[in-house]
């Protein structure tokens, strides 16, 4: 699938402000970026640095009173999707070095609380069965719901409330996978149909031999996103980090299927 991308965000800043972000479509195998432009306001200090798991770049930049940043791209998504529910589980003394750090606790995605819950609810299923069941649970259990979470908001406080957006539905399947021995990640994503509007998150899971993006909210399909970076969690992919308050003037986001 081939699509268009237009972001522009809009901050005031209280003076002089280092900022992190990652907003730009990651260079990577299962996507080709096409005529990518970024646009910024006038900064004090620019560079780019990998992200993490070396997919996608951080944008370190120092800038004073207000930034404005306007991304446009095109990208073809070349990714090779399986049926999930096919794919075995990798046996955990096999697994590549680089998952295993997903097979962990994180910021937003405790695994100790939900041990005994993934036995009792998924027992009888493993490998890609077990993550449509849990990918399947958390569609149907929680309500999408915007504002009802915040920075502060885990796996847990969404399981206990039952609502919560994008991000909140890939970190219940992500730490659900995790407590079922499962290496799970956190994917910021671009992909049209979304609602409203947004950077969107998914989650991806470890199964047969590679990963696998899985999207509980039901928006997007796997050959439509357009992945921007990964990380344990949220705190890993955020499109834009700020070290002080910050006011937000203005923030779009357009993700349109090109014919």
């Amino acid at each position: 699938m081939r699509i268009a991308i237009n972001c522009h965000i809009d901050y005031d800043l209280p003076g002089s402000t280092s900022v992190i972000l990652q907003l730009e479509a990651a260079i990577v195998p299962e996507q080709t970026v096409e005529d990518a432009f970024i646009e910024l306001s006038p900064v004090e200090h620019f560079a780019r640095v990998p992200a993490h798991d070396m997919v996608g770049e951080r944008l370190l930049m120092r800038a004073t009173n207000r930034l404005i940043v306007d991304y446009r791209a095109t990208v073809q998504v070349e990714r090779v999707c399986a049926d999930i529910a096919t794919l075995p589980a990798v046996d955990l003394h096999l697994l590549p070095g680089e998952t295993v750090q997903y097979l962990f606790g994180s910021q937003y995605c405790p695994v100790l609380p939900f041990l005994r819950f993934v036995q009792s609810e998924f027992g009888e299923t493993e490998g890609g069965a077990r993550i449509v069941a849990i990918r399947d649970f958390v569609h149907d259990k929680l309500a999408y719901v915007p504002g009802s979470s915040d920075a502060e908001t885990t796996a847990l406080d969404t399981f206990v409330r039952r609502a919560g957006v994008c991000r909140d539905y890939a970190h219940m399947v992500i730490a659900l996978a995790r407590a079922s021995n499962i290496p799970a990640r956190l994917a910021s994503v671009y992909a049209p149909g979304v609602t409203p509007p947004d950077f969107h998150a998914v989650a991806e899971v470890f199964v047969g031999g590679s990963w696998q993006m899985v999207d509980a909210t039901g928006m997007a399909t796997e050959n439509s996103m357009a992945k921007i970076g990964v990380g344990r969690d949220a705190a890993d992919v955020a499109f834009l980090t700020a070290f002080a308050p910050v006011t937000i003037n203005a923030q779009t986001v357009e993700v349109v299927e090109l014919k």
